[in-house]
């Protein structure tokens, strides 16, 4: 199993098959996808399903997203993390996204700002990445909030699908100009 980044209260890793209930209770919440089109899945498979696609980016892509443990209980919260999007979204493709996404009981505790941050952390100083980018739906206040607090910058609204969606993105040098993450 590998960890990726630790915080003071989480451990960010790879995600595992073994992590297929905790994957099934975060997506299978109507309210989780509230702001992801209202797809909830409907089985575990499907969960395993996910799990296996994200294993596979760790192996094409060297990245994907990463399970969020709690240290305290070792309990998975969710994930997050960044992953490498080729095909194009905005008028971008083959960019680094940020993404987190936790079980409903686990919000509004920090963890989900916390997480975004060791992820930044990660790109920048392991990856050596230049520029990060982050979306959320418009009426998404909560992640547009968090977005915001780990130090991405809006810059437009788009319609993805037809849902009016907010570009967020930090670049390496807006990180040395407010001395963050580097």
């Amino acid at each position: 199993m590998k960890i990726f980044a630790e915080t003071e209260r989480l451990i960010l890793r790879e995600l595992l098959p073994s992590d297929d209930k905790g994957m099934f209770e975060l997506d299978s919440d109507k309210d989780v996808h509230k702001f992801l089109g209202n797809k909830p899945v409907e089985n575990i498979q499907q969960s395993r399903d996910v799990i296996e696609f994200v294993r596979q980016q760790y192996i094409i892509n060297g990245i994907g997203r990463w399970a969020v443990i709690e240290k305290k209980t070792n309990d998975f919260l969710g994930w997050a993390g960044l992953k490498l999007v080729k095909e194009e979204t905005n008028n971008h493709s083959n960019f680094f996204d940020i993404g987190y996404r936790l079980i409903k009981k686990h919000w509004g505790k920090g963890f989900a700002t916390e997480s975004a941050t060791a992820s930044l952390d990660y790109g920048f100083k392991i990856l050596q990445l230049e520029t990060i980018y982050g979306a959320a739906e418009s009426d998404h206040k909560a992640s547009r909030k968090i977005l915001e607090k780990i130090g991405l910058n809006y810059i437009e609204t788009y319609d993805r699908e037809t849902t009016p969606t907010d570009w967020f993105k930090i670049t390496r040098q807006n990180c040395i100009d407010k001395k963050i993450y580097l």
